[in-house]
């Protein structure tokens, strides 16, 4: 239960469900997009999982250890040049075996893989693990708490496979709020619908709190997540989090939720982002 004095005062009954806790490394949402992609490259008899990301992608992470969990050879194909130091994450990354191929920014667009890396025994993950088994694992994540206690749902959204899965397993008269931490990212909607088995008007995606664009911050963001901090205990992170739970927090000031509604917010996960910021700048 978040207790704080604007959701007393509107009269707000909101809950975190912290899939941070999960696991040290194959944090939050992560694991629930790729479980059964595992399970599928076991299936199959591959002894590999290529994916994609960013130098401080939770999902690169999360894949890393998941394979050395599993067993299985990780190779992530990152955006951009190498730079001439490792992000943490790459750092981490690379410890759990993962090896690590830079790509430009145009080649990562149309997701290329190099032929010496695409052979038989290699298992394609989409990045973020964007797709049918992606959702299908997202659909789990409310088996982890009383789902049909709630009457709204609020989730980060960025390649739409969490919010999808939700929306999936949402109980009838369940509304999923996503907020994009994309900035102009006009082709969430259509990225969403193209993971639901069949119409459903359940959700609604807003765009105004990306405060700049993915992984962009702001100091009243990072104020926020500082005073959210002492109010809950609860750690945010600046790329969904934190971006999440500021949102939640002004569309509670300005009455978006009505009087006494059951509020589920969906931590998920990515605190490791945070080490980007100079020391000192967050109190957790």
């Amino acid at each position: 239960m978040l207790s704080t004095p604007l959701f007393e005062k509107r009269q707000l009954d909101v809950s975190i469900l912290r899939l941070d806790k999960i696991h040290p490394l194959i944090s939050g949402n992560k694991w629930f997009k790729l479980r059964f992609h595992i399970d599928e490259a076991k299936k199959q008899g591959k002894k590999k999982i290529l994916t994609f990301g960013g130098a401080w992608s939770n999902h690169i992470l999360a894949t890393a250890a998941a394979c050395k969990l599993y067993n299985l050879f990780a190779i992530g194909i990152i955006r951009g040049e190498k730079a001439a130091a490792l992000s943490p994450t790459l750092i981490q990354a690379k410890e759990l075996g993962m090896q690590l191929v830079f790509t430009s920014r145009e080649e990562y667009k149309k997701k290329m893989i190099p032929n010496e890396l695409n052979d038989e025994d290699c298992y394609i993950v989409n990045e973020g693990g964007f797709g049918a088994r992606g959702t299908e694992g997202a659909s789990s994540i409310l088996a982890h708490c009383k789902k049909n206690e709630y009457n709204h749902i609020c989730c980060a959204v960025g390649t739409g496979t969490m919010m999808a899965g939700l929306i999936i397993s949402a109980v009838p008269g369940t509304k999923v709020t996503g907020i994009s931490v994309l900035k102009n990212n006009t082709e969430l909607q259509d990225q969403v619908t193209t993971l639901l088995p069949a119409k459903m008007e359940n959700y609604e995606i807003i765009h105004e709190y990306h405060f700049g664009g993915y992984a962009k911050h702001k100091p009243e963001l990072l104020a926020f997540m500082n005073s959210f901090y002492r109010q809950t205990s609860v750690p945010t992170d600046f790329v969904y989090t934190g971006k999440l739970c500021f949102a939640v927090n002004d569309l509670a000031e300005k009455n978006f939720f009505p009087p006494e509604s059951r509020i589920l917010v969906i931590h998920s996960g990515g605190l490791q982002g945070n080490q980007s910021l100079n020391k000192g700048t967050l109190i957790f």
